[in-house]
């Protein structure tokens, strides 16, 4: 005969299960014992259908058509440019061994990755699906894209500040404006410095791997330089570019530009230096740039390096004729977690062709984003109250960079600085050599330490610096300076 069982009795449950009394534990754990069996069958689920999919790379599948649905406001024309490179590339089997499952997975994934970087898609969903024509073969499939497009108009008012000035814009933007993934974009501001300003700026693909853009821009501003000299400026011009990305390469750009200038609104204290160059004058140019930038963070990067080289011809027609050529370079190396070390160095040569060179073509040095401790565009030759650019410069600074102690989270860092640069006029009485070596010759020099603000999308820092070696004619700036910009030496 069997006992009877007298409580109080043992606890079988699991000695990791709460007690019945603890509702909200009790929730919370089943609730995570629900997630952790979904996410073990979804892995399980992925794993049986990679395996899946990797036994079967070679089926013999071959793709015969591409339908891309939801694209209403794009041209079947554009699409079909697009999409035959990837299609071709499939289809030739003398190119590539591609008539198989893997090959229809590329080129779904091609296609779909095509659409995504023309901007015109919030999303793009590729399948595989059996081919719907009647004539079709065993293996023959489609290609079935699902797109929903993004909207067509877009407007923004805002309130910038950059290059140690503020602004006040509005920009409007028309997305795929003739079906081609174009764009056309209308930017007008007004801020402290540059009083007026618009942009407009039509760009379409020319190649179906979007790497190549041709752009077409009008635009006009007036600026105040009464800050650096007693005038102003006011420009009106148009420029047609061809943009190249060659991806590790770099990023190429061929223009021409024509612009039409006008120093005007001479103060009374105006030098003849400045006198001279008032009045109109219309420049016509072209020229390349190439850039390459492998930063990690373009407004403060602890590591990989940036360098670019522009190069300008101007003398087709017009009233100025020279040669100008400038390089940049920026290189950033982690020495320690939380603190890098970032050195950046700038030169420019302008060479006039026919006359003494303008005004307005030539280089300015100074500032808080150019050499710290010397006040904005004050450096090099001067008259009066003037300063009026130069012909060749350079410049470079090394600083220090470090989280804040205990707070490496925080968008502040502090930072060591020591900049160095030189600005001055060709002598055309003397080799180019010698005017370099004249130029290097006589360095202005500063130091400081301070804090950089991350403030997406500029940098803001605040500075507290000393000029070590200055020449004459030069602005400085002792104690604190406040730079606002995206480029700082």
């Amino acid at each position: 005969m069997t006992e009877g069982l007298h409580p109080p009795l043992q606890r079988t449950a699991h000695p990791h299960e709460p007690k019945e009394d603890d509702l909200e534990k009790l929730k919370k754990w089943q609730e995570a014992r629900l997630e952790r069996k979904l996410r073990g069958e979804y892995e399980s689920a992925v794993f049986h259908l990679a395996e899946l999919v990797n036994q079967n790379l070679d089926t013999s599948l071959s793709v015969t058509s591409v339908r891309v649905d939801g694209a209403n406001n794009t041209r079947k024309s554009f699409l079909g440019w697009l999409i035959q490179p990837w299609l071709a590339r499939h289809t030739d089997n003398r190119a590539s061994k591609s008539n198989n499952l893997q090959g229809a997975l590329y080129t779904a994934r091609g296609i779909s990755h095509i659409l995504q970087e023309t901007d015109l898609f919030h999303s793009v969903d590729a399948k595989i699906q059996r081919s719907r024509d009647h004539l079709a073969r065993e293996g023959d499939v489609d290609i079935v894209v699902t797109t929903r497009e993004k909207g067509r108009f877009y407007l923004k008012t805002a309130t910038e500040f950059g290059n140690n000035e503020g602004s006040v814009s509005v920009t409007g933007r028309v997305r795929n404006i003739f079906g081609g993934a174009e764009f056309l974009e209308g930017h007008y501001s007004a801020g402290t410095k540059t009083r007026r300003s618009f942009h407009g700026l039509l760009s379409l693909p020319l190649s179906p791997s979007l790497r190549t853009m041709g752009q077409l821009s009008l635009f006009s501003q007036e600026r105040d330089l009464s800050s650096f000299a007693s005038c102003s400026e006011i420009s009106h011009g148009l420029k047609v570019a061809i943009n190249s990305n060659w991806g590790a390469h770099g990023v190429h750009e061929v223009a021409y530009q024509a612009v039409l200038r006008h120093i005007n609104n001479l103060a009374p204290s105006a030098s003849v230096s400045i006198r001279e160059q008032a009045g109109q004058n219309i420049k016509s140019s072209i020229s390349h740039s190439w850039t390459k930038d492998t930063r990690d963070d373009k407004l403060a990067a602890s590591r990989g390096y940036y360098a670019k080289l522009f190069q300008e011809l101007a003398g087709l027609s017009g009233d100025v004729s020279f040669y100008k050529a400038e390089v940049e370079s920026q290189i950033s190396r982690r020495l320690v977690p939380g603190m890098s070390l970032s050195l950046v160095a700038r030169s420019g040569f302008l060479k006039a062709l026919t006359g003494p060179s303008h005004f307005t073509d030539r280089f300015q040095l100074g500032g808080p984003l150019s050499v710290r401790s010397f006040r904005a565009n004050s450096m090099g030759p001067r008259d009066g109250v003037d300063s009026l650019g130069g012909d060749i410069y350079w410049s470079t600074g090394v600083s220090l960079v470090s989280d804040i102690p205990r707070k490496p989270h925080w968008p502040i860092k502090s930072h060591i600085f020591v900049n160095a640069g030189g600005l001055d006029a060709m002598n055309g009485t003397k080799a180019l050599s010698d005017n370099v070596i004249g130029c290097l010759s006589k360095p202005s020099i500063s130091a400081g330490v301070g804090l950089i603000y991350r403030f997406d999308p500029v940098r803001v820092e605040v500075n507290f610096g000393v000029p070590l070696v200055a020449s004459k004619s030069d602005g400085v700036r002792r104690g604190f300076q406040v730079g606002i910009g995206m480029e700082f030496l």
